[in-house]
């Protein structure tokens, strides 16, 4: 028999899955008409530091890397870079997990700010050793600042909508026993 926790995990594992297909599958849709609009937010790279912030045994390395890299190849962009940025991003957060448990909300934001300022540099920074053709700063500038604008909207939903919140102390002990 699989003991609860294993099938709590998996759960969120799949529901993981299921709200990054849709928001994969509504970016791709045809909604945009005008080119004056503003850029939708990276929802997938937010959720996934959120959810990483509240419970890092929910998503798995291999999963965020597969949910990134499919975002890439739908999205037309350079295949594994901005993967390998999310990965790179949620490792750094999932590393500092328990230190953002005990600080107020604005220190976990300036946090997630800061990884994805850095790794929108980065990218930047590979895609213009390899001469790759990418969109203007200001573009790319926008799209940072209406992430960063979403996360708390996002860590609300996280929390009250899809119910992932910190372990509290009696799981924190069940889960240290296993």
């Amino acid at each position: 028999m699989v003991d609860p926790l294993t099938m709590r995990r998996a759960g969120f594992r799949a529901m993981f899955v299921t709200i990054a297909a849709g928001f994969i599958f509504v970016r791709i849709l045809p909604f945009m008409g005008a080119g004056d609009q503003l850029p939708a937010p990276d929802l997938l790279t937010i959720l996934a530091f959120a959810w990483i912030l509240r419970r890092p045994d929910y998503l798995p390395v291999w999963l965020i890397a597969s949910v990134a890299l499919l975002a890439d190849i739908l999205f037309m962009r350079p295949p594994g870079l901005w993967a390998l940025a999310t990965v790179l991003g949620s490792e750094f957060l999932r590393r500092r997990s328990h230190l953002t448990a005990e600080q107020p909300f604005p220190v976990e934001w300036l946090l997630v700010t800061g990884t994805l300022t850095l790794m929108h540099l980065g990218e930047a920074l590979v895609l213009g050793v390899l001469m790759v053709p990418q969109p203007s700063f200001g573009a790319t500038l926008l799209e940072l600042m209406m992430t960063i604008a979403t996360y708390p909207l996002v860590v609300v939903a996280t929390a009250f909508v899809f119910g992932v919140r910190p372990p509290s102390p009696s799981e924190r002990d069940a889960e240290a026993r296993l």
